[in-house]
């Protein structure tokens, strides 16, 4: 597993790879299907929003729930889309103290660690209502906000799209919808897939291919999506982009790019069935497949 990132992203090495480094590399061209555990949208909290028809305090048992099943499936990875905390901004009669933010991630993190395999993060606005970036990165572990990895046959990138139009980092912002690409990670995107020769799924908070949302009126709640949308299908490598924030199942194709829209695991009926996905990404067959629990739609892609 080969990972590239503006800085150094710890990478998951086979305890063999430098033995049998040729053999791997021999292996990786026709390699078994990937098996991805992904999910979106957990906003824990420590307190509901009636207001949002969130049930946000019991998210350790629906994560929990979700580590139990990538184990048992035996997942190689796991990624979530973003928005992980819901922050101190939430419709209920009293804000959760911002102090308890860092120890309700700390909490998120202990459950996730419960994975057999390695989990990635992607950046959602919510995780950046009442944190930092680096109060993330310290308690993930993660190196960047943005990177990318290569597994199965597969190359993955993860982008950040929390920043302002100015391309000034959000933090503590209580409240944001809109997010941007800013300039110097769209110059690491065109030099990352440029030197790739795998098909790449790209994952991402807020969906690229949404023109407006529910509470964005007439304008992109990625607000650079078209020109983010033009550097994927430049590339002639992305074959997918996966996303989460509109709480949604919602699938599109644009220029021959499959864009998932994913359901959020903080929405649910009850009993509690929460939704996420098992994921099956076969290079070979040139296909990719999720298995959705839950409300998660479930989809068969071809590339």
């Amino acid at each position: 597993m080969h990972c590239r990132s503006p800085q150094r992203r710890r990478c998951v090495i086979l305890a063999f790879a430098l033995v049998l480094g040729f053999s791997i590399i021999a292996l990786g061209e026709a390699s078994d299907p990937v098996r991805l555990g992904l999910f979106t949208d957990l906003h824990a909290n420590e307190g509901n929003s009636p207001g949002e028809g969130k049930v946000m305090t019991n998210f350790p048992e629906r994560l929990a729930a979700f580590v139990e099943d990538m184990n048992a499936w035996d997942a190689d990875l796991v990624i979530q889309l973003g928005d992980l905390i819901n922050g101190q901004y939430a419709q209920m009669e009293a804000y959760v103290p911002i102090e308890r933010f860092p120890f309700i991630l700390e909490d998120v993190v202990a459950i996730l660690g419960g994975f057999s395999g390695p989990t990635y993060h992607v950046i959602g606005n919510h995780d950046v209502y009442s944190l930092s970036k680096q109060e993330l990165l310290e308690r993930t572990g993660d190196a960047s906000t943005y990177y990318s990895f290569d597994i199965g046959g597969f190359h993955i990138v993860v982008l950040d799209a929390q920043y302002t139009k100015d391309g000034v980092d959000l933090d503590h912002a209580f409240w944001v919808i809109y997010g941007t690409v800013p300039e110097a990670q769209i110059t690491w995107l065109r030099e990352d897939l440029a030197a790739t020769d795998l098909p790449t799924v790209v994952c991402i908070h807020q969906p690229l291919d949404l023109e407006s949302g529910t509470l964005t009126g007439d304008n992109p709640i990625v607000t650079n999506n078209v020109q983010v949308q033009s550097v994927l299908a430049a590339s002639g490598r992305v074959v997918a982009v996966f996303q989460g924030h509109e709480h949604e199942n919602r699938y599109n194709v644009i220029d021959g790019i499959h864009y998932v829209t994913f359901q959020a695991m903080v929405d649910h009926t009850e009993p509690t069935v929460p939704a996420w996905s098992r994921i099956t990404l076969d290079a070979e067959m040139r296909t990719i497949t999720i298995d959705g629990h839950g409300d998660q739609a479930s989809l068969a892609l071809e590339f």
